[in-house]
């Protein structure tokens, strides 16, 4: 392979808005090293933290200029020295990137690089690395979550939403859901759910309670901790935990109310995975495509060159509904 080829991919050269992403036609394709795979691209996830870290707002700030994008789904173009795992010809998905997902080709490390079934399209590909592994970690590695207990997933149609879900239900959890359009509660309940609620009705943590007949949550799946924290402690039955993936600004809340259930909030970073952790993932998801549960519900499509909308939409579109997707080709 000439070292010469050129590319298409979106590049950030500083931090800012949604229209610091670039979409540049002259960069070179990455050539994969030892233990690395190189994916042609077909399509790639958006994830909210991605928007975090282009603002210069996230602890960790990649070296500019970057491409952004961890969740690729596609076909290995070719691989380093030392794979043994996929070869040429391949479809799959990776949970993390080397040289950045929003481009025609990407290089990633073969420990991030998994099989895709034939039986999946390549966008619901893109929607499974972050969405997918970070539910199990919440769930599982976090909350160790167990049959028969109830689990609240609390913004339950995004796309850790839908995942934390389907997820769930596979583990024998009673499921409650939450979303913040009609559309969105339809999604939660075909998803896993047992049963949704609307979280931008008044009262609607009462309801949630009566479904419990008092006894409270045993685990919180949290993706809005800075509007629903305090309620979420609340909720709790006792010895509850509350698992954060997503915030967006500080919120007070009342210690005491820990007290009261004795009960834990966990902060949920998936960069922190093990590569042990993330194999016990990637076995039990392969064997949830299998099975049929496991099934990514893509939401809003774009192509490369609107990557700045998507950006844009994903933090201020009024209700989560799937998973955002860049298609590349």
């Amino acid at each position: 392979m000439s070292v010469c080829r050129l590319m298409r991919a979106v590049r950030v050269s500083e931090f800012g808005g949604p229209s610091v992403l670039r979409l540049c036609s002259d960069v070179p394709v990455p050539q994969p090293g030892h233990r690395q795979v190189l994916i042609r691209v077909h399509a790639c996830g958006v994830n909210p933290v991605e928007t975090y870290i282009r603002a210069g707002t996230y602890p960790r700030k990649p070296p500019l200029p970057y491409t952004p994008g961890t969740d690729v789904a596609g076909v290995v173009e070719t691989v380093g020295e030392g794979v043994t795992a996929v070869k040429a010809g391949d479809r799959v998905f990776t949970i993390a990137t080397e040289s950045g997902g929003y481009a025609e080709y990407t290089v990633a490390a073969d420990q991030c690089v998994h099989k895709l079934p034939d039986a999946l399209h390549f966008t619901q590909g893109a929607a499974i690395g972050i969405p997918y592994f970070t539910a199990y970690r919440a769930l599982v590695h976090k909350a160790h979550a167990k049959a028969g207990e109830t689990v609240l997933i609390h913004g339950g149609s995004g796309g850790v939403g839908v995942a934390a879900c389907q997820l769930s239900r596979a583990l024998g959890l009673k499921v409650l859901g939450t979303a913040g359009t009609p559309e969105g509660l339809k999604l939660v309940l075909n998803n896993g759910a047992h049963l949704a609620f609307n979280h931008r009705e008044e009262g609607y943590t009462d309801k949630i309670m009566e479904a419990t007949e008092g006894r409270g949550i045993d685990v919180i799946v949290e993706m809005l901790s800075n509007v629903n924290l305090s309620k979420d402690l609340q909720m709790l039955a006792l010895g509850g935990r509350v698992t954060i993936i997503g915030c967006r600004g500080s919120i007070e809340i009342n210690p005491r109310d820990t007290m009261a259930k004795e009960s834990s909030i966990m902060g949920v970073a998936l960069s922190f995975a093990t590569s042990e952790e993330n194999k016990e993932s990637a076995a039990l998801f392969y064997a949830g495509m299998e099975a049929g549960w496991l099934r990514p519900v893509v939401g809003s499509q774009y192509p490369l060159t609107e990557a700045a909308q998507a950006h844009h939409d994903i933090i201020e579109c009024p209700g989560a509904a799937g998973k955002t997707v860049l298609v590349v080709g």
